[in-house]
Order: structure tokens, then C-alpha cells, then sequence
């Protein structure tokens, strides 16, 4: 019977472990009106996200038209990617925030980041600490909201109704 317990405890603590996975939210750069390119306005995409870790961004483009450059504060300031933290092609870049902090994207090919031209394909990306809610975004607040829609409601969902049927069983077998 203590064996059946403490199993019950490990499996209540993987799921719950695994239900913080699945809040994680994934935000399309740009999205839903544009993407990594030279017409989207990043200052008003990112001013109304909350990025907390474990979310990701993901930079979509045509390449070699573009890249996503991150760079320290002074080369977003100064458009440079002269000492590039980290560069990607793919045209379909995932970044996972895993640690609280400010990060800056720049586009690398020149004239496209600015900041003395019209383009400015450059964005912060602040990410706050989690709260006790889940880090997904809002639903869209009508025609036209900039908002992502919410992360995969499958992930969610499973997660969810695994870890309600695990603290049912785990209540059951403390209660035998």
C-alpha cells in the first residue's frame, strides 16, 4: 500500500511538471498582420505581449532576403551585428526564452534595421518572470487585434485533462 502511494505521489509530480510545460506560449513575429519584414511594425507588435520563459518566438522570412541577427543593447541601438550573439537563416527560426531578461533582434542585411532608413526590421523582447497564470496570450480583443492566437489548445488540453485524472487517482489510492 505504500509502495501504490509514493507511486502515485511520483506520477502527480511528473504531471505537474509536465502541465507547466504546457503553458508555454509560441508568438509568430509579426503575426498576425505581417512577419520578419521590412512593412511590420515591431514596436507595435511586441506592445502588447508578455513573454515569460519557457515561450517562444518564431521569425518567419524569406531568405536570403533576411536573417534574425541577436545582438548585445548597442548593436540594436547602433543597427551593428559586428558582434552578433547569434545568427539564423532558416527562414523559420524558433527561439526558446528560457531565462528572464531583455533580448534584441536585429535584421543583419544592411539598410534593413535603420535606423536612418524608413526599415526598421528590429524588436525587444523583454521576458518578465512567470506568474501563477499561464503565459499564453489573449484572445484576440476583435477585427484587427495584433494578438497570436493561443498556443495549441491540443498540448493544453491533454496536459490538462492528464493531470485532473492523475490527482483523481492520486486522491483515490490516499484515501485506500
Amino acid at each position: 500500500m505504500a509502495a501504490m502511494k509514493i507511486a502515485l505521489l511520483a506520477v502527480a509530480a511528473i504531471s505537474a511538471l509536465l502541465l507547466g510545460t504546457a503553458s508555454a506560449a509560441t508568438y509568430g513575429v509579426g503575426e498576425p498582420g505581417g512577419s520578419w519584414a521590412l512593412d511590420t511594425d515591431y514596436s507595435k507588435w511586441v506592445s502588447n505581449k508578455k513573454f515569460h520563459p519557457n515561450d517562444e518566438i518564431v521569425f518567419k522570412y524569406s531568405t536570403p532576403t533576411h536573417d534574425v541577427v541577436e545582438v548585445s543593447k548597442a548593436g540594436y541601438d547602433s543597427c551593428s551585428a559586428a558582434n552578433a550573439i547569434n545568427t539564423l537563416t532558416s527562414g523559420n527560426d524558433v527561439i526558446t526564452l528560457n531565462t528572464t531578461g531583455t533580448r534584441y533582434f536585429i535584421c543583419g542585411v544592411p539598410n534593413h534595421c535603420g535606423p536612418t532608413t524608413a526599415a526598421s526590421m528590429k524588436v525587444i523582447i523583454e521576458v518578465v518572470p512567470s506568474s501563477s497564470s499561464p503565459s499564453s496570450p489573449m484572445p484576440a480583443a476583435g477585427p484587427g487585434a495584433n494578438n497570436p492566437p493561443p498556443p495549441s489548445s491540443t498540448a493544453t488540453s491533454v496536459g490538462a485533462a492528464a493531470g485532473f485524472g492523475l490527482v483523481a487517482l492520486l486522491a483515490v489510492g490516499l484515501m485506500a
